[in-house]
């Protein structure tokens, strides 16, 4: 069996020159890796307690929707800003190459729902820690967060200090 990163592709200077851009349309255009890694994520969490699975757009969708329904959970999704309709929550953020906007339906689970925040790169932090503000404007709980990917050189943790962190793979130094 191949490991995890056999399955990730390296860009160099993608999108901008000194960026190294993992790939992961390797790893989900190869069966048996995306059964791999979606079977790694669930067991990594398989020991927390939560009610909901929320992804975001777009590659955080790719991961938290078989996870959700590998575990029997429902799947809340956060989108770009515009995309979703009805009354939403937005969160602004800054990203590494600018700033974003996301948002999520109102109605997307009751205050007090234990919830496992999805997406497939923990860099800086950015996207996840608006995530789990935006969960918690709406009353969640967050319990956890989970990644595919995850370049520690970011520090990506540090903005997500008191929320356990589970990564597939990790690309330290590289």
């Amino acid at each position: 069996m191949k490991d995890l990163k056999d399955y990730i592709r390296t860009i160099p200077d993608f999108p901008i020159k000194g960026i190294q851009f993992r790939d992961i349309t390797t790893l989900i255009q190869n069966a048996e890796g995306f059964h791999l890694a979606i079977d790694k994520m669930c067991d990594m969490v398989k020991h927390l307690d939560y009610d909901v699975i929320i992804g975001a757009e777009s590659r955080g969708f790719v991961f938290s929707a078989p996870m959700a329904y590998n575990q029997n959970k429902s799947l809340v999704l956060i989108r770009k800003k515009g995309k979703l309709p009805g009354k939403v929550v937005s969160q602004d953020f800054d990203l590494e190459y600018g700033s974003a906007t996301i948002e999520m339906h109102v109605d997307s689970f009751k205050p007090g729902t234990k919830v496992l925040v999805v997406d497939d790169l923990l860099a800086t932090g950015g996207t996840l820690e608006a995530m789990i503000k935006l969960v918690e404007k709406q009353g969640g709980i967050v319990v956890g967060a989970c990644v595919f990917i995850e370049l520690p050189d970011l520090k990506g943790r540090d903005r997500l200090k008191g929320y356990p962190v589970f990564s597939a793979v990790s690309f330290e130094g590289e």
